[in-house]
């Protein structure tokens, strides 16, 4: 379990709080806008995140991680987190074995480093010199680490970053089944299709604060949804049923074509649909769309540019 509560952190003059919950068993992606305003969300990730680990301590506020407070109580909490960075500083002249087995060594119930190195798929690569590893390697031998102390709750930074895509759907396949076994997971990541496929919980962070949160499909839902088709000619968008009446909440027109942004999807594809019936009209490219993740991401980030 993670509780935040009024949690602020000041560095280089600026101070920014947030509130969330995470159950355990759960996973909560944090997904920074990309763009002109990248590394001020990004670096507002990674102070919350080594907040959570109790890397430092909060300005203010209160963090709870598996009910102890992660920094003044960080020999409580330490043993029972894995944390996998963005880079892991590997002593360049040992093997992935050796590298686990020396971590092992400093952690408490740590899983066989065999099991750890094949979680990851390193066994046919854990007698090649760390210096030697690709850089998916690489990040493969962070998450081992990171699994090695068997963790309740499990801190992922852009784990699949450098991964192909066949090692970036095997990491995920992991993550699952962690998430399954009740390991709770806060993963932050650029991904969108990454956030979609794993995500029980969403946070989206943009300087520091949490422009939205909540399960995924909440935050998607919040976001209108589309409807586009072509009128015949001779017919106009002030010729539809009243758009209001519709739970249509904007619209565009472009020719012929008319797109409208709804809220309420079903509402608004009924009333068109039936309008034309009884027009008798064949409305020509019709195409119902739901909000997805990236169009909720987008027009999230959108606004908080535009405020």
């Amino acid at each position: 379990m993670i509780e935040v509560t009024g949690l602020r952190r000041r560095y280089g003059g600026a101070g920014r709080s947030a509130k969330s919950r995470t159950r355990r068993g759960g996973q909560r992606p944090e997904s920074p806008p990309a763009g002109r305003k990248s590394f001020e969300a990004v670096r507002g990730v990674d102070f919350s995140v080594e907040l959570l680990e109790g890397l430092a301590a909060p300005t203010s506020g209160r963090i709870g991680v598996l009910g102890h407070d992660p920094f003044r109580e960080r020999r409580k909490v330490r043993p029972r987190i894995g944390v996998m960075l963005q880079e892991g500083g590997f002593p360049s002249e040992l093997t992935p074995e050796e590298t686990l087995r020396m971590w092992a060594g400093c952690t408490s119930g740590a899983r066989p480093v065999e099991a750890a190195l094949g979680a990851v798929g390193l066994e046919r690569r854990k007698g090649v010199r760390v210096k030697q590893l690709s850089g998916g390697e690489r990040r493969r031998l962070d998450l081992a680490l990171a699994l090695l102390g068997r963790p309740e709750v499990l801190f992922l930074d852009e784990p699949t970053t450098g991964l192909d895509a066949e090692a970036r759907h095997e990491t995920w396949e992991l993550v699952r089944e962690l998430r399954d076994s009740g390991t709770t997971i806060v993963l932050t990541t650029h991904y969108l299709e990454e956030a979609e496929e794993l995500a029980d919980r969403l946070a989206i962070l943009h300087n520091g604060r949490i422009a939205a949160a909540g399960p995924l499909a909440d935050v998607v839902a919040a976001r209108p949804s589309h409807l586009s088709f072509g009128l015949p000619d001779g017919f106009h968008i002030g010729d539809l049923p009243p758009l209001g009446e519709l739970g249509v909440v904007g619209h565009e027109t472009e020719g012929r074509t008319v797109r409208l942004r709804t809220d309420e999807l079903q509402r608004a594809t009924t009333g068109v649909l039936l309008w034309a019936r009884d027009k008798g009209l064949e409305l020509r490219g019709l195409d119902v769309r739901s909000a997805s993740p990236e169009e909720a991401f987008l027009q999230i980030a959108k606004g908080l540019e535009n405020a």
